[in-house]
């Protein structure tokens, strides 16, 4: 037996480990809207049903098995990519493609406006598994440690349910499969290829082992930190060690640059307002009576506010280039690049966060949806909410009797998989009510 269970005209009892409400959760109608037609409850209903079917539920893990049996890094997806369009195929969605390289954009419904749009991150992580389990990496090296084999599988599941009503959906679904999210850079490029044409909203989630399995969280506004890279090279003039004043010393000013960095967060910045800066790298010349030409430092920063981070940014390059030039050097720093680009902050957008707050009520129950902290972790997700509203969720996924005790990014990694039915549901009612609100309340989608 599945581990979640709802209620359609019959008390059937919830034996996930987490849950122990003993009734269905699933509300006959939105709470604001308790009026709406028979039909709109019917098809409800049949989103959420279909989720829990033990057919759709074994069939959401077998995609997810298959993908994380065949790992691939940032933009070299493309057995991931052809397994999500052969699934489209059979369910008889269309889709574009190749879109970002690896990345996949489907439709389902209408066609017509108003768009809103979900979203499903597919690569790997260069980690070897260490999980024994029969579904184990097959590609040395490779991990989905992140969890994004079961995103791609449970936007698969609600690609099925949604294609099931397609005739009752009041505009249209966009399917995003996006590459290279564990770069930062796929979601940009997604966009850049038109990825959010005509799309109004936006929805996304992540799993997380820090919430027990059938526990979601999230928070309006500020989410998750912006994320940025910067890597300073300083220039001087090369010399004996033994002989310093016939030099310029890059090493002096890289060592001072590091020092005064940390002043940033320490003096400049109000207490109450979370940043960091950390200088992860130094290299500089190559042996040790030689003062080199140049020496490098790199490292990260993160904020949660725009200005914020903007302002972090501006200081860094700042104290480097003064630092620099105190010690007779020049700095040249470079702020963003293909392999560690500046990620803005995750700000969920208050109506389209309690839209998601009251899906989530809908199919977990109130109790089981809860307000996340802000995190210093960062998401390309943010990408998608500078140019639409959107919202980002954490679905739990811990549970120790399924091993599923270890963050993400750890070669002990694994899920639950029992939440695939949970993640598949959210998604697909998410983007149904989103519509049919939207069409009964123009100037609200909540």
């Amino acid at each position: 037996m599945d581990r979640l269970h709802f209620i359609f005209g019959l008390l059937i009892p919830i034996a996930l480990a987490s849950i122990r409400c003993g009734q269905s959760h699933l509300q006959p109608c939105l709470k604001e809207d308790c009026s709406r037609s028979s039909k709109d409850s019917s098809l409800v209903d049949q989103i959420v049903g279909t989720a829990n079917e033990p057919k759709t539920l074994n069939w959401v893990k077998s995609l997810r098995r298959e993908i994380h049996r065949n790992p691939e890094l940032a933009y070299e997806e493309f057995s991931t990519s052809k397994l999500v369009r052969r699934e489209l195929d059979r369910l008889g969605i269309g889709y574009r493609w190749p879109v970002a390289g690896t990345g996949v954009v489907a439709t389902i419904g209408s066609g017509s406006s108003p768009f809103v749009a979900l979203r499903a991150d597919m690569d790997a992580l260069p980690i070897q598994e260490m999980v024994e389990w029969e579904h184990k990496s097959q590609t040395d090296g490779k991990m989905h440690a992140c969890g994004h084999d079961a995103h791609v599988a449970m936007l698969l599941g609600a690609a099925k349910i949604l294609q099931e009503i397609r005739d009752g959906l009041q505009g249209t679904v966009v399917l995003i499969f996006q590459p290279a999210e564990e770069k930062g850079q796929g979601a940009k490029d997604m966009i850049q290829e038109g990825a959010l044409e005509n799309v109004e909203a936006i929805f996304g989630l992540h799993v997380v082992h820090i919430y027990p399995s059938g526990i979601v969280a999230s928070r309006p506004g500020e989410f998750l930190a912006g994320c940025g890279s910067f890597k300073a090279t300083i220039r001087g003039r090369g010399g004996h060690a033994a002989t310093p004043q016939n030099s310029i010393d890059p090493i002096l000013a890289a060592s001072t640059s590091v020092i005064s960095l940390q002043s940033i967060v320490s003096r400049e910045v109000d207490p109450l307002d979370s940043q960091v800066v950390s200088v992860g790298m130094i290299h500089g010349g190559s042996a040790l009576n030689v003062i080199p030409d140049s020496a490098t430092i790199a490292g990260t920063f993160r904020a949660f506010s725009s200005n914020s981070f903007n302002a972090l940014r501006q200081r860094i390059e700042q104290i480097i280039k003064a630092q620099a030039a105190v010690h007779r050097c020049s700095a040249e720093i470079e702020f963003s690049g293909k392999d560690h680009p500046t990620i803005p902050p995750t700000v969920n957008d208050e109506r389209i966060y309690h839209h998601a707050k009251e899906v989530s009520s809908m199919v977990l129950g109130a109790e089981n949806v809860k307000l996340a902290p802000i995190s210093m972790g960062s998401e390309d997700f943010a990408y998608y909410q500078e140019k639409v509203p959107g919202s980002f969720l954490f679905l739990g996924i811990g549970n120790e009797q399924t091993g599923s005790i270890y963050p993400v990014h750890n070669p002990y990694f694994s899920i639950d998989e029992d939440v695939l039915s949970i993640g598949a549901a959210i998604h697909a009612l998410f983007a149904y009510t989103y519509l049919q609100n939207l069409n009964r309340n123009p100037t609200t989608s909540d």
